[in-house]
């Protein structure tokens, strides 16, 4: 069955509430296929990442990465999956921005490594290379809130543009439970970090690629929505400018919108520039596919002999190969020879 649309919008709290039930019934029903897994914990540096193997992956078609044109829908062949009507049992409900009106749709997603995966996806179409807006994060964080509220933490994810790992070409975020509530192994490692300046970017110098980290203010339900859009919308553009500075800085990026990832918990927002989609393994040959989940310690893979692969090649090198060589140093140079040029300017 399908539906077009719920009869009213729901509450952060609704949502993450229906999510166990919802999950269960699409699963028993079909409309949600999903592929057991288990995970191996391999240490290089500080990080543990956490690599995920899934064999029935193997079995599943690679399909080309769609493009993204900011302007319009893709109006191919190919449905749009998050565009009423529904499958029924992979809707959970609709929200609303209280200060635009901006609509949303909650669905599980069909295909389901980790239990109760789900997203959120605008209801009018926007494109999947569009920076995520005020009310994406407004509604994205509240989300968030709900979840650790009820006792089963989220983290939040956002592929953006061409070369980000996305998938479908309609603007959605994602979210993963955390089995840690630390969060996943690169929220881990920026909590452990000693900040001297807390309402400023920084990035994770252990790690080997271009990573911009903001870390946000302590903020709750009560907080009011105008805080959370302000804090959220400052943090998110002070690291987007650092994308695309670290973007500017290789030469040989391809031209047009720059690609990036988005992770989101309630203590940190994450951007990562990338440069590919694809890492082609030295030793298997095979290409893994890197989203950002990747980039948030959790790759996955289709095979023992790919995990085994992907240990030897090093997970950190993986990342570095589809991301950017960090001037983070250099930027944070910058930006404070152009503030002693702007006090001394103002005093003269």
């Amino acid at each position: 069955m399908a539906t077009t649309e719920g009869t009213s919008t729901t509450t952060p709290n609704e949502i993450v509430s229906r999510l166990k039930v919802k999950f269960e019934k699409a699963k028993e029903a079909g409309d949600l296929l999903f592929f057991p897994s288990t995970v191996q914990k391999h240490k290089e540096g500080e990080v543990e990442y956490e690599i995920r193997l899934c064999p029935a992956l193997q079995h599943k078609p690679h399909l080309p990465t769609p493009h993204f044109d900011p302007r319009q829908k893709d109006l191919g062949k190919k449905p749009d999956p998050f565009e009423a009507p529904y499958v029924e049992n992979l809707y959970i409900g609709e929200v609303e921005d209280e200060d635009n009106g901006k609509k949303y749709v909650a669905l599980l997603n069909k295909y389901c490594v980790i239990p109760l995966h789900f997203l959120l996806a605008s209801k009018m179409y926007e494109s999947q290379a569009s920076p995520l807006l005020p009310p994406d994060l407004v509604q994205t964080y509240l989300i968030l809130l709900a979840a650790k509220k009820a006792g089963s933490p989220f983290f939040a994810f956002y592929n953006c543009g061409d070369r980000s790992g996305a998938s479908q070409p309609h603007k959605h975020i994602q979210f993963l439970p955390l089995e840690d509530e630390d969060g996943p192994p690169v929220e881990r490692l920026a909590k452990a970090a000693q900040l001297e300046n807390p309402g400023r970017p920084f990035s994770l110098s252990s790690l080997p690629y271009a990573n911009h980290v903001f870390r946000l203010p302590s903020m709750t339900a009560s907080t009011p929505a105008e805080e959370i859009e302000e804090k959220l919308s400052q943090a998110f553009l002070s690291l987007l400018d650092l994308v695309v500075s670290t973007v500017r800085h290789s030469p040989d990026y391809p031209a047009g919108t720059p690609s990036y990832n988005v992770l989101l918990t309630l203590e940190h927002l994450h951007l990562i520039p990338r440069a590919e989609e694809n890492y082609t393994l030295q030793e298997t040959g095979d290409q893994l596919s890197i989203n950002a989940v990747g980039f948030a310690g959790m790759p996955l893979v289709k095979s023992d002999e790919e995990m085994e692969a992907v240990k030897r090649e090093g997970v950190g090198k993986i990342l570095r190969g589809v991301g950017l060589e960090s001037v983070h140093d250099m930027q944070v140079e910058g930006t404070a020879i152009e503030a002693e040029q702007l006090v001394e300017s103002g005093s003269s």
